[in-house]
């Protein structure tokens, strides 16, 4: 069955005219979600696992799934595939908000059979078959979210089995049965092996990895910025074994409404992360870390200062170079609803991606900046720019090569 794309144009009820409208685009997937849920029990497709944290230690632990078997199920969980076709909005909310999530509560270090079976669907190299009973008939909603892709109806689960062995490729299961190997290490051999952080946080959560006395369940909203973390702690570590960016270059690029200008220095490493909505010049967020790292966890600008530092890593790494990077994000009024931290991921590489500019001097390239915000959000950088850290570090590391 495929389910009915959004398109204003085709439904009277939503036709204000903006693509991304956030009314129209709740009232839809509510509508049409409503009218596929008519069953508590039901044969499907497992496509995820999702680990609550309300209540932690004992917290839902759920199967996300369509209430009837459709084709291309691993479109509803595929950030990384969603920002390559260039999806929209609606598009998105329209898979998440198409999957039930069939939960339970336990301990996180409880192990019982759907424990085990939601292990199995995390490692699966596609969704599994499967069917589901459920206790009652699934409360519709959909959860908006500035860490994980939304999610969509729920339901107690009363019993869920396999109906097909998952594929699990041979390297998840060398990870998943070595108890020795630590969790981290487990991940960052993963993701030398081309899983992305979308399939490595999976299994995280589920505590499918990690020394064996010591895997628990994660939730899901802390397994996503936990994965982007320790990958970008590890690319850290090879990128200081380069030599620095020999000119200035600024990135530039977008996704979903979200802007980012990406300055980089000729510097040992460091990093600083603004975030500003383009309707307010004074307001802002801002996270900073040196050459040595940070001790502590980025509480103003959270998951999206993990998830921009492994895009921006990724490239250094691919051009086997260090810098000082500053990173600005530009929100503008098309970013209509949260969808999770992977849009500012796929936002960042998708800067990173583009051609660079590239300046003889630091003053050139803040003036091309300061131009752009301009020019592009009628924004003023100059505030921004005034309060940054790495800036201040690399006025003053200039005036000490002068001096030396």
């Amino acid at each position: 069955m495929h389910l009915p794309r959004y398109n204003p144009k085709n439904h009277p009820l939503f036709n204000c005219g903006n693509i991304n409208c956030p009314i129209c685009t709740k009232a839809y997937s509510q509508i049409k979600m409503k009218s596929l849920i008519v069953k508590e029990n039901f044969s499907t497709e497992g496509v995820a696992p999702f680990i609550g944290r309300y209540g932690y230690p004992y917290i839902n632990i759920g199967i996300l799934a369509p209430p009837e078997e459709t084709k291309e199920t691993w479109l509803y969980d595929a950030p990384k595939y969603w920002a390559y076709k260039n999806f929209e909005i609606p598009k998105i909310v329209e898979f998440r908000s198409s999957l039930i999530n069939s939960r339970e509560k336990i301990s996180i270090r409880q192990r019982n059979n759907f424990l085990e079976l939601n292990q199995e669907i995390s490692m699966a190299s596609k969704p599994t078959d499967m069917d589901i009973n459920l206790k009652d008939k699934p409360r519709f909603r959909v959860n908006y979210d500035n860490f994980m892709a939304p999610t969509g109806p729920y339901a107690q689960l009363k019993k869920a089995k396999l109906t097909e062995n998952p594929k699990i490729d041979a390297k998840v299961q060398k990870v998943h049965y070595d108890k020795g190997l630590k969790a981290n290490e487990a991940l960052i051999y993963l993701y030398e092996n081309n899983f992305d952080e979308n399939f490595l946080s999976r299994i995280l959560s589920v505590g499918n990895v990690g020394i064996g006395k010591n895997r628990k369940l994660v939730p899901t909203r802390w397994s996503i910025t936990a994965t982007d973390d320790v990958l970008g702690k590890h690319l850290i570590n090879e990128i200081k074994k380069y030599n620095e960016i020999t000119n200035y270059s600024a990135f530039f690029g977008s996704y979903l409404g979200n802007y980012y200008l990406i300055l980089c220095f000729p510097e040992v490493w460091s990093y600083e992360l603004f975030e500003m909505h383009v309707s307010n010049e004074n307001n802002f967020m801002t996270d900073y870390e040196s050459y040595d790292g940070r001790k502590y966890y980025a509480q103003n600008t959270a998951g999206g200062y993990y998830t921009v530092r492994l895009a921006i890593l990724e490239k250094l790494n691919e051009i086997k170079r260090q810098a000082s990077v500053l990173a600005l994000r530009f929100i503008t009024g098309d970013y209509t609803l949260p969808l999770g931290v992977w849009v500012t991921r796929e936002s960042a590489r998708r800067s990173m991606e583009a051609k660079p500019i590239e300046f003889s001097s630091k003053e050139l390239m803040l003036e091309y900046a300061g131009k752009l915000a301009r020019r592009n959000f009628n924004f003023d950088l100059g505030n921004i720019l005034a309060q940054s850290i790495l800036l201040r570090n690399v006025k003053e590391q200039s005036k000490l090569v002068k001096f030396l």
